[in-house]
C-alpha cells in the first residue's frame, strides 16, 4: 500500500526540528522509519508532517565519557552500534543484541532511539536499556531533561516524550569491572516478533550486590521484576541461585501478558521464567566485561 500524501521537511539542526514539531500538533519525528513508514502505509495511524533529523550529526555520535559511561545519539543505527568499538568496549551486550536484530536492511536503516520510542512491547532494546539503567536525554525548546529509563516508557506506543520533543541520546553507565549484563528472547522465528524477552544486570564478584531483571511482552511495557531481583541479591552467584531467583516469576507478580495467536497469556508468563533465569545466567557469565 502506497504512502498517503504528507509534508515532509529536513531541518539543519535540532532546534529547527524542534520548531518544525511544535508547528503542528500532527507532526511525528522521522528517524530510521523502519516502524513508522509501514504504520502510515497501513492506515494504522496519520500524521500530517513528517520531520526527518535522520540526519542530524549531534544525534549520530556514539561519546564515550571519563567515567566509563556512553552517551549514544538517538539516530544511531543498530548497525552502527554493533560496528561501534566503544560500545564494544564497554557494552558489548548492546552491540550483541543490536547486531542480532531483524535483517541487514534494517539495521542498516533502524536506530535506537526509534526503537525505543514507538514503545512497542516486542522491541528489542527497551528491556535492556532499562537493565542496563540507562538515561534518556530528552530535548524541547526549553533544554534537555533527563528521564531514567525506568520512567520512560508509559505503555503500548507512549513515551515520556512530549509531541513537541525528540529523544536526543541514552546515556548508558558504566558496568564496571564486577558487573555483567544479559539478554535472552523467545521468539517466533530468528529475530522476528517476540513472545517473550529478558535482560539482567548483576553486580558483585562472586556474592551478587545487586540486580536488575527486566521482562517485555508481559505488559504494555517493560517492567522490572522486584521479586526475581530481592531473591538475588546477597546470594551465591551460582547457577542454583539464579533458578531459585527465576521461581518468583510468574507467581502473583502482577504480569499482565497478552493472549494471541502465538501464545497464552499463562504460556507466556511461564516463558519470562525461562528467559528471565537465561537472561541472569548471561549476566553473571559476562561479569567483567565492562572493564575498570
Amino acid at each position: 500500500m502506497l504512502l498517503e500524501s504528507v509534508e515532509y521537511t529536513r531541518p539543519a539542526t535540532v532546534e529547527e526540528a524542534l520548531e518544525a514539531l511544535a508547528s503542528d500538533d500532527d507532526a511525528a519525528p522521522l528517524a530510521g522509519g523502519q516502524s513508522l513508514i509501514n504504520v502510515l502505509k497501513n492506515r494504522v495511524a496519520s500524521v500530517a508532517l513528517l520531520v526527518d533529523i535522520s540526519r542530524l550529526e549531534e544525534l549520530r555520535r556514539v561519546d564515550p565519557r571519563p567515567d566509563g559511561s556512553l552517551e549514544i545519539g538517538a539516530c544511531v543505527t543498530y548497525d552502527e552500534l554493533d560496528r561501534s568499538a566503544e560500545v564494544r568496549k564497554g557494552h558489548a551486550i548492546l552491540a550483541d543484541v543490536a547486531g542480532r536484530i531483524e535483517d541487514q536492511q534494517i539495521r542498516n536503516r533502524g536506530t535506537i532511539g526509534g526503537n525505543c520510542c514507538l514503545s512497542d512491547p516486542t522491541n528489542n532494546l527497551p528491556p535492556l536499556v532499562m537493565a542496563l539503567g540507562a538515561t534518556m536525554n530528552v530535548q524541547g525548546r526549553e533544554g534537555v531533561r533527563e528521564v531514567p529509563a525506568d520512567d520512560f516508557f508509559h505503555g503500548y506506543f507512549a513515551t515520556a516524550v512530549e509531541h513537541d520533543e525528540i529523544l536526543r541520546s541514552i546515556t548508558v553507565p558504566a558496568l564496571g569491572r564486577d558487573a555483567g549484563a544479559g539478554y535472552n528472547s523467545l521468539t517466533i522465528g530468528g529475530d522476528s516478533k517476540a513472545i517473550v524477552r529478558a535482560s539482567a544486570y548483576v553486580r558483585g564478584d562472586g556474592t551478587i550486590e545487586d540486580a536488575r531483571v527486566v521482562l517485555s511482552v508481559v505488559g504494555p511495557r517493560p517492567i522490572r521484576h522486584p521479586g526475581m531481583e530481592q531473591r538475588l541479591r546477597g546470594q551465591p552467584a551460582t547457577a542454583e541461585t539464579v533458578s531459585r531467583a527465576s521461581e518468583a516469576v510468574g507467581e502473583g507478580d502482577g504480569l499482565e501478558p497478552p493472549t494471541d495467536s502465538h501464545g497464552t497469556a499463562d504460556y507466556r508468563r511461564r516463558m519470562a521464567r525461562v528467559v528471565a533465569r537465561r537472561a541472569a545466567h548471561e549476566a553473571i557469565a559476562r561479569g567483567g566485561e565492562g572493564g575498570e
